[in-house]
């Protein structure tokens, strides 16, 4: 195939299409943060876009649930939600209050969803009935306002996420206790992360334009993209690594010995590739946000 990029365009303008996750229904499902929606968009292209209850509540980061639902953050209204694939929402307020800023969302091996408090400082846990429970972080202002970071599970059993505004990636076991560690390079601005298939967390430092990995002793390797292109999003198919990079809008994939490869996205003007995920189909989407796009690459034909 000539060209591995397949466009399709969100049917709400100015959406602003923003986290993505395979769905359990095997749709794409991803957050419109500009027009209050959670989508789905099935690997031929329909999509189905379902409205938040709640007016202006910055639907953020995005995953499949334990439950067979798909489990959001709402920026804007310090909510967590879930929302079953035929478009029921439930809201739940997380505890700290109106400032707690939710953004990065994950299932985790405990059976909850854990999900970062970018305004609280916090990591937090939400049972499937809608119980939460915060654990601090230890290092002051972890996260930037307005910033997503990211969380994963690791392949030791604990969740690891990015801490964008120290310049740390931190583990936290499921009883709450964080473990901190600094990559090497200063405001290295570290955002989303991956598990990654050699057994290592990948992470994307778009400050010094860095794909980074961590052992989870906390041994760092860091390898630097071939321009000054912003990497952004990353997640982990096929034995490699893959990173949306913005500035220009790119598609990258890294081999776990630290070798890219790019690919020019086919809308280049004022476009923003942001969230990744890998398909029931066997193919890479991402979400480009300016464009109001969601974009497949085809890796399997």
């Amino acid at each position: 195939m000539s060209n591995p990029f397949v466009e399709y365009a969100v049917p709400t303008a100015g959406s602003l299409p923003h986290g993505i996750t395979s769905g359990p229904d095997g749709n794409l499902w991803f957050t419109e943060l500009g027009a209050n929606k959670i989508a789905k968009v099935s690997p031929s292209g329909v999509f189905t876009e379902y409205s938040v209850p709640t007016a202006y509540s910055g639907p953020w980061g995005i995953t499949a649930g334990p439950d067979g639902n798909l489990w959001f953050t709402e920026y804007g209204t310090s909510t967590v939600a879930k929302v079953t694939t035929s478009g029921v929402f439930t809201e739940y307020t997380v505890t700290s209050g109106s400032s707690t800023g939710p953004t990065g969302i994950t299932a985790g091996p405990d059976g909850n969803l854990w999900f970062i408090e970018n305004g609280a400082n916090k990591v937090a846990k939400v049972t499937t009935s809608g119980v939460v429970t915060e654990y601090p972080v230890p290092t002051y202002r972890s996260f930037l306002p307005g910033i997503g970071s990211s969380i994963v599970i690791g392949p030791d059993g604990n969740l690891w996420f990015t801490e964008n505004g120290a310049n740390n990636v931190a583990k936290i076991t499921t009883s709450g206790q964080v473990t901190e560690y600094h990559p090497p390079t200063p405001n290295s601005f570290s955002q989303s992360m991956v598990a990654g298939p050699d057994g290592n967390l990948w992470f994307t430092e778009n400050g010094v334009n860095k794909v980074a990995k961590v052992t989870t002793s906390g041994v760092f390797t860091e390898y630097p993209t071939p321009g000054d292109n912003g990497p952004i999003a990353i997640t982990s198919a096929h034995g490699n690594l893959w990173v949306t990079e913005n500035t220009p809008n790119l598609l990258a994939k890294l081999t776990t010995s630290g070798f890219f490869t790019e690919y020019s996205v086919p809308t280049i003007s004022n476009s923003s590739a942001f969230g990744i995920a890998g398909g029931t189909d066997g193919n890479l989407w991402f979400t480009d946000q300016n464009s109001n796009l969601v974009v497949k690459f085809v890796l399997v034909p």
